[in-house]
């Protein structure tokens, strides 16, 4: 039986709002549905075989201010954010504080795992890692 990833869900305010923002890395509506009572929609937003699931419902809860903050949030169980590899973490840090996308005083970090990295949030204050991994695996 073999496995790959196909997926992550994750909940928003605006499904509008938060596919204009994931479009701006390459994200593609693929799907969308609205429930007839407007209760709720579903977007399948895909990235290279990949889908990010959006969902909205018309009276949402925000996010817990907790989530926001990686350091404080990480001894929390629960998922706490994804990933998107670049190819140069320093010339998308400068790409997206040119576009406004995060503030000049940003950094790169030098992860624990042998990974470099930056976060950014979402319209939502989900936080989304743009990562340069150069490690090989066998």
């Amino acid at each position: 039986m073999a496995f790959s990833m196909h997926h992550v869900a994750i909940s928003v305010a605006s499904i509008e709002r938060s596919t204009r923002f994931y479009e701006q890395f390459g994200f593609r509506e693929a799907l969308r549905y609205d429930a007839p009572d407007a209760s709720m929609s579903v977007s399948h937003l895909r990235l290279d075989g990949f889908i990010l699931e959006l969902f909205c419902y018309s009276s949402p809860a925000p996010l817990p201010d907790a989530a926001r903050e990686l350091t404080t949030d990480l001894p929390e169980i629960g998922v706490k954010h994804f990933g998107l590899q670049v190819s140069s973490v320093e010339e998308t840090l400068r790409e997206f504080v040119d576009r406004g996308l995060c503030p000049p005083s940003t950094t790169i970090t030098e992860g624990r795992t042998g990974v470099r990295y930056f976060f950014l949030t979402d319209p939502d204050g989900i936080l989304v890692e743009f990562l340069q991994d150069d490690r090989v695996f066998d």
